[in-house]
């Protein structure tokens, strides 16, 4: 299989690589039958990308609603099996791995869930969600330690110790949250897989939370995956930005280049859906309306799997699946109508 060295312009920076995907794909079986089931069709959740993420940044990973996004982060994490593909945590390949191999991994790969009234027991203490992580991998050798380093990690995330005792429907869904991330910081992981993690909460408590896990990341020397689909969120904390469309990665590149130089004619469309506060540049800027719906990913269109609602969409569009490419340096996109896409 291809390294993802090729996928971003990494040469010369491998040792800096903490996570490579490889042509991963994530098949979900469709199946007939009461007794005797079989499969008769799959759904394409994530269909063949490769992508890499850096050591201390934050890559963004975003894309409407069913593309593909927390498929990834969970085929990551080995909460789901792929179907094909590498997955690649400091130098290790996870795809193959047995159940107590991944388990010591895990404690270097964790996550954030979207739902922070349903990712917490409702029957455990904020301080047993927190230190559960910590028995489990055998982090602590006594009560006290075990006490004083939940009472850390609370402060860590702007909790009071004492809130150690309190039962998650005692909080609201930004500490709840919080408590997510301090349960996600426990076993001292590199690399964060952050699902989603503030589009279940108000405006300003998302930016709380924001910037609470840049803080985080600072100093602990964090590294993320931040699957969103708030396009102004996703730029405030990514370094880089993926655009994900029907389980295909179609644009990569650094976060003001993507928003300054969009090449992608979905990227065009999800930028000119974002608000801008000033009527003025609003009333000015282009407006991109995708016709049609999103296909399924049970019968993906041929070719560019973008092509059916494609504003600039050819014949040969629905020939062949397009590439990902550089079209400029650290500028990836799959689209042949890209100037610079065939010419190398």
């Amino acid at each position: 299989m291809p390294s993802a060295e090729p996928q971003g312009g990494t040469t010369g920076v491998q040792d800096d690589l903490l996570l490579e995907v490889n042509n991963l794909k994530m098949y979900f079986p469709v199946t007939a039958g009461l007794i005797f089931q079989r499969a008769v069709a799959q759904i394409k959740a994530v269909d063949d990308i490769s992508f890499f993420v850096r050591r201390g940044e934050t890559l963004g990973l975003v894309g409407e609603s069913g593309c593909g996004k927390t498929t990834t982060g969970r085929c990551i994490l080995q909460l789901y099996k792929p179907t094909d593909g590498q997955i690649v945590f400091e130098g290790q390949e996870l795809v193959g791995l047995s159940t107590r191999q991944m388990r010591q991994m895990r404690r270097q790969m964790q996550v954030i869930f979207q739902d922070p009234f349903s990712s917490l027991n409702p029957r455990m203490t904020a301080g047993n969600i927190i230190g559960e992580p910590l028995i489990v991998h055998g982090l602590v050798k006594s009560k006290e330690e075990y006490r004083e380093r939940v009472a850390e990690l609370l402060q860590n995330v702007g909790l009071n110790p004492y809130m150690a005792d309190r039962f998650p429907h005692e909080f609201s869904g930004g500490q709840r949250q919080r408590i997510g991330v301090a349960r996600a910081l426990s076993v001292d992981p590199k690399l964060i897989v952050c699902d989603e993690p503030v589009s279940a909460l108000d405006v300003s408590i998302q930016a709380q939370v924001i910037n609470l896990l840049e803080d985080l990341q600072e100093r602990f020397s964090l590294t993320y995956l931040f699957i969103a689909h708030d396009l102004s969120v996703v730029r405030h904390i990514s370094d880089r930005v993926a655009v994900m469309y029907l389980g295909r990665l179609v644009e990569i590149a650094d976060r003001n280049e993507i928003y300054r130089n969009p090449f992608h004619p979905y990227t065009k469309a999800l930028l000119s859906a974002v608000p801008i506060p000033d009527p003025v540049i609003d009333a000015q800027r282009e407006r991109i309306i995708l016709s049609g719906e999103v296909p399924s990913p049970l019968n993906p269109p041929s070719g560019c799997v973008f092509h059916p609602r494609c504003p600039i969409a050819i014949d040969d569009c629905n020939q062949a699946i397009p590439s990902l490419r550089e079209v400029e340096p650290g500028h990836w996109a799959s689209c042949i109508r890209v100037p610079g896409y065939g010419s190398y």
